[in-house]
């Protein structure tokens, strides 16, 4: 089992950063992503940015130059750093990590942050 504990949301006006936290734990056997998603009220559940295995990132382009995602290895920690946020970015972000074992994948999800962005 894996277990993924986000922290970091807040109430923040426009044009301001916050930083998301996402601690892992558990049996992680083979690392393949981690990600953000996000989901407004009244909208599907979407991806905001994802980090590989490779290192290689995913950014969806309505917060291309504006967010971060990163991840700290030696303390199992994905991050994503927002900054210049908009009220469109207001949502419930959610921590996802996708793993596998030799027989099969295994994902998981946070319990999900609110960001809200307001005047």
């Amino acid at each position: 089992q894996v277990q993924l504990v986000e922290s970091g949301g807040g109430l923040v006006q426009p044009g301001e950063s916050l930083r998301l936290s996402c601690a892992a734990s558990g049996n992680i056997y083979s690392l393949l992503f981690m990600g953000w998603y996000r989901q407004a009220p009244g909208n599907e559940r979407e991806l905001v940015a994802r980090i590989f295995n490779t290192g290689g990132k995913f950014y969806v382009d309505s917060v291309k130059g504006r967010f971060t995602i990163s991840r700290d290895n030696a303390k199992n920690t994905l991050y994503l750093q927002m900054n210049s946020l908009k009220p469109e970015d207001t949502a419930v972000y959610y921590c996802h990590l996708k793993h596998s074992t030799p027989t099969r994948t295994f994902e998981y999800w946070g319990q999900g942050t609110q960001v809200t962005v307001s005047s």
